[in-house]
């Protein structure tokens, strides 16, 4: 099987939600000498945020060997991954200055209320609510606070899904931690910064995308017996790094038997990227693209 390589940079192409800054991999902010008079670090640097969240807000136990968890460590702002209308990513390096323990983690911090656009989150909304009727109502009407209460939903959902997918086996990036409406997760890409290609960006076709067929199946599968629907899946939100496809952007998971609209969720995500695949050439393959919604309904208990 060939390896399989990214598009040029220059012919990416992108959704309407988000753009990606031309040289993720650019590392340090401007002001490398200027620190800052509360904490006596560079300007765009923070201590270590692991030791302000709880137990609960941080990732399955073990932690893995590569995270560096020491309350000395240094967040350092490596650059912009990516920014979209709900929230952008950053890249840090998180490392114990004088030492060479340090690893790379992946920022997304959802927008305040007044900058944020969640344009599509009426429809994945439902069948997540909460016990306070006048908080729904807030949600329901987009109030300041409900916007606030919308975003916090979106973080803790996307946050509390990978856990759950990382721990059955499910190709996810590994979820560091959570602090408000920032969400910590592994970085998924090469040790200079350079991140992943998403399987929109690779060249490979026919044949030799069915291995990455299968695994896309597998991880749908899994995510139907749970229950879940990515709910915008897409080639954008799939990386493909070291032969192996991770799926990422999961705020709007969504609970097909909760959600009235479940199993059209489901077909939408399964049509999506069935599609890509058939019009690359897609050789082979356990499953046919076309027996993809079938199965995943039934996988999820759903009657077709």
């Amino acid at each position: 099987m060939r390896d399989f390589e990214p598009r040029r940079r220059s012919k990416r192409r992108f959704d309407d939600d988000t753009h990606f800054e031309r040289s993720p991999s650019r590392l340090r902010l401007s002001a490398e000498n200027a620190y800052d008079a509360v904490d006596g670090l560079p300007e765009g640097d923070r201590w270590s945020t692991w030791d302000q969240s709880t137990a609960g807000q941080r990732g399955p136990q073990p932690h893995p060997d590569w995270l560096v968890t020491a309350l000395a460590a240094v967040d350092t702002e490596m650059g912009v991954l990516k920014t979209g209308k709900e929230a952008d990513v950053f890249l840090l390096r998180r490392g114990v200055p004088g030492t060479g323990e340090s690893c790379l983690l992946a920022a997304k911090r959802y927008r305040s209320a007044e900058h944020r656009l969640f344009h599509r989150d009426a429809g994945y909304l439902e069948g997540r609510r909460v016990k306070e009727s006048r908080t729904n109502r807030a949600m329901a009407n987009r109030t300041a606070f409900g916007r606030q209460v919308v975003a916090a939903q979106w973080a803790d959902a996307e946050f509390a899904t990978l856990c759950r997918l990382y721990e059955a086996g499910v190709p996810v990036p590994y979820p560091v931690q959570i602090l408000d409406t920032e969400v910590l997760l592994e970085f998924i890409g090469d040790p200079d910064g350079t991140a992943a290609p998403r399987l929109a960006e690779i060249r490979t076709r026919g044949v030799d995308l069915a291995p990455l067929w299968d695994q896309l199946v597998d991880m749908l599968v899994l995510l139907a017996r749970f229950g879940l629907a990515h709910g915008d899946l897409s080639a954008y939100n799939l990386l493909v790094h070291q032969d192996r496809l991770v799926m990422i952007d999961l705020p709007q998971v969504v609970d097909v038997v909760a959600n009235p609209r479940g199993a059209h969720f489901l077909d939408r995500d399964a049509l999506n990227v069935a599609k890509w695949f058939t019009g690359h050439d897609l050789t082979g393959g356990t499953v046919a693209p076309d027996e993809l919604p079938a199965l995943l309904r039934k996988e999820a208990g759903l009657l077709a």
